[in-house]
């Protein structure tokens, strides 16, 4: 093998490993201690200064000093009046502990708004207003006023305590994901491997490299602050990329030892062939996360660091310590074998590839109307962000939101704010004007600003959040109020606004991912066609994941099953984060098959035979692959986040058909179907573009571990055989 930088990494991480696996606790534990100590808090704030929405929040802001606009809500729904002794005797106990909550500026008391109860008395509600934003609330005093508040029901009268401080309590982002997600891994690991230390080297490697990944974010964030779920969303891609570069490497690795190298040449080889195709898929994942730093939202440049960051720690985890812990395991590498070995077999793959080659236009059309009839709900798709509406039904935030729903309606939760420059404008005339619109439930007094330089109206829809007919009522009143100096903002409208937002700026993310995509392919691969082709397939397959999700969030198919609360629009910044992550992650599948086909092509002139000796040499890692992403993804439903959840659920959708349909069926079918043309490359554009190598020569292909579970090791046609320009 020729010498490179990748086999002299590998051969010092050998030679040096107690030194290097010394050094990766002690980064690791400092990265730790550091996030722990300084790393940077959540930035939830979805807004803009681009949006009026996010125009009229900093109007508030300058103009209302200690006002955020973000509240804790009391609901309180009585069998007997509001006004009976006895009951107030209950309620004003928790209003004076809700105004003697840490960072409560000031409380608006039912029994002091006569709009905040209802005409039968019987159902009333105070707002606490904060004086921070509710991720900087204490958790510990969130938690222990939901606490109180949920005792103090009972005995005909019932509490319940909204408002996204709430939420970060009842519904973080977090959870037992990634200990599930971790199980689940090790048990595909298990049956891939057959080896219990086989199994537990990639689960390692993943763990130190995202521990690093993750503080680095933390630390990231006082630079690039991220929402809250952003350590979710990071941990997932770490910790299913991590994994899977891991099986790569330790696959070539024992492959390697069985055709007899030494342990040391053996994690040479490796990492010199398996670590470039590593360093190059985990590339295509942090370019596709770079695209969302085009969407010029603050929120998620946060994102995209440190979701890349953490990529980025996967990648040498896999290229350093990796090497090091295989010298440490040498032979050992098989010990505590949990299967048999059987008789030689003829692969599934080979089989699946023959019935493929042998119908390619049924496999191609059959392939297609599937993709087609999954992605058809697509074009039904809302954006939307969550509210108290679509929380979990047990939660103290729905709870109180269906409270309020029952007694002021819908529009409750959905109140704008609409603020009015003075003296410019007359506040009364513009909410007359409002209040004449159809749609709108009230207008509250306007509320004049100490310097007098702005006035607040608070407008309750009829509608809710989720309505379509709450955003139709944001458009006109921004119709009638055009021209003036009037803004209508709110939680709501900044929701419509981002939902917007995300919808104008995924077309350019779209192309910029694509095209930088599809410009490393064509270099890897020297063809025009095929690279046109993997990013037509794996925008169908995208799709269907977008069709999947529309299905499950908005119409409800199985979202009892899946254990979604309710159908809803799809979380706004959902498919923006998705199509990035997506593409670069099906690019890396296209890499380690479309390369073993190519090295076939090569060698045997034939694409037919070039394609079922690509597809049998690969199909068991990437199932492998894809099934450890497939859980990592899926682990995250166990958690209350919607958004989240959702999230999870089309990454697993999109990996599931991209290894499936689209490697299995639609790749090899239109490659037979088109020939030699797959290697196609105008001579100009041959000669301009560099010429990039994913690995070096490997050594010769010989039988390693069966994938089935079937036995330790395999013979013949049944060897996992991940070739030079794959694995």
């Amino acid at each position: 093998m020729t010498d490179s930088w990748l086999s002299r990494l590998a051969a010092f991480c050998h030679r040096r490993r107690l030194t290097v696996l010394a050094g990766w606790i002690v980064l690791a534990a400092a990265m730790v201690l550091l996030a722990v100590g300084y790393g940077a808090g959540s930035d939830n704030d979805f807004s803009t200064g681009a949006t009026q929405s996010g125009q009229a929040q900093q109007l508030i802001a300058e103009h209302f000093p200690g006002f955020t606009g973000d509240s804790l809500t009391l609901a309180v729904d009585s069998d007997i009046a509001l006004d009976d002794p006895v009951v107030r005797d209950r309620v004003q106990p928790l209003v004076e502990l809700l105004a003697a909550t840490e960072h409560v500026a000031r409380v608006s008391s039912l029994y002091d708004a006569p709009d905040q109860i209802t005409a039968d008395r019987h159902i009333g509600y105070a707002v606490a207003m904060l004086d921070v934003p509710s991720d900087e609330m204490p958790v510990a005093a969130t938690r222990e006023l939901l606490g109180q508040v949920r005792e103090a029901s009972g005995s005909g009268v019932t509490f319940a305590l909204a408002g996204p401080a709430v939420n970060n309590v009842e519904t973080p982002g977090g959870g037992p994901a990634d200990a599930v997600g971790l199980a689940a891994a090790a048990v595909v690991l298990l049956v891939a491997f057959g080896s219990v230390l086989a199994m537990g080297l990639p689960i390692v490697t993943a763990v130190f490299g995202i521990a690093v990944g993750l503080s680095g974010m933390a630390l990231l964030g006082h630079v690039f602050p991220a929402p809250g779920f952003a350590p979710v969303l990071a941990s997932m891609i770490g910790l299913g990329v991590g994994v899977d570069y891991a099986l790569f490497i330790v696959t070539r690795y024992r492959e390697a030892l069985q055709s007899g190298r030494t342990p040391r040449e053996a994690v040479v080889t490796a990492t010199a062939t398996a670590g470039r195709a590593v360093l190059f898929a985990g590339a295509t994942v942090v370019v596709g996360l770079a695209g969302l730093l085009l969407t010029g939202l603050g929120f998620m440049r946060g994102l995209a660091v440190g979701a890349a960051v953490t990529v980025l720690a996967t990648m040498l985890a896999a290229v350093t310590l990796l090497p090091a812990l295989l010298g440490l395991v040498g032979h050992r590498i098989d010990r505590l074998s949990v299967h048999r070995r059987r008789a030689s077999v003829r692969p599934w793959s080979s089989r699946w590839a023959d019935s493929v080659i042998r119908r390619p236009l049924v496999a191609a059309v059959a392939g297609v109307l599937v993709l087609a009839a999954l992605a058809a709900p697509a074009l039904g798709l809302r954006l939307s962000m969550p509210d108290a509406s679509t929380q979990p039904r047990h939660t103290s935030a729905y709870a109180a939101h269906r409270i309020l729903a029952d007694g002021f309606g819908a529009g409750v939760d959905a109140t704008l704010s609409v603020v009015v420059s003075l003296p410019d404008r007359d506040p009364d005339r513009v909410a007359t004007a409002i209040a004449a619109e159809p749609g709108v439930a009230s207008v509250s007094p306007p509320r004049r600003s100490g310097d007098g330089a702005v006035a607040l109206l608070a407008v309750r829809p009829t509608s809710g959040t989720q309505d379509e007919a709450t955003i139709d009522l944001v458009h006109r009143l921004r119709a009638i109020t055009a021209g003036q100096p009037v803004l209508v903002g709110g939680v709501v409208a900044a929701a419509i606004d981002f939902a917007e937002l995300t919808a104008d700026r995924l077309p350019l993310v779209i192309v910029v991912v694509v095209g930088l995509s599809l410009l490393l392919l064509v270099m890897i691969f020297r063809s025009a066609l095929l690279a046109v082709k993997a990013g037509l397939l794996n925008l169908i397959s995208i799709g269907a994941s977008f069709g999947v999700l529309v299905a499950v969030v908005q119409w409800g198919w199985l979202g009892d099953v899946l254990n979604f609360p309710t159908t809803m629009p799809v979380t706004a910044w959902v498919p923006l984060i998705m199509f990035p992550v997506l593409f670069g992650l099906s690019m890396d599948y296209e890499v380690f098959l479309v390369s073993r086909i190519r090295e076939a092509y090569d060698t045997m002139g034939d694409t037919r035979l070039a394609v079922r000796e690509g597809l049998t040499g690969t199909a068991r890692v990437i199932t492998a692959a894809a099934a450890i992403m497939i859980a990592v993804f899926l682990s995250v439903m166990l958690g209350a986040d919607v958004g989240v959840k959702q999230l999870g659920l089309g990454l697993a959708v999109a990996v599931f058909v991209d290894a499936t349909i689209v490697r299995l069926v639609l790749l090899p079918a239109t490659m037979k179907l088109v020939g030699r043309f797959n290697w196609w490359l105008p001579g100009w554009l041959d000669r301009a573009l560099p010429r990039v190598r994913l690995e070096e020569a490997g050594p010769a292909t010989v039988p390693v571990p069966d994938c089935s579970a079937a036995g330790d090791s395999a013979t013949g046609d049944e060897a996992v055989r991940p070739e030079a320009a794959t694995v």
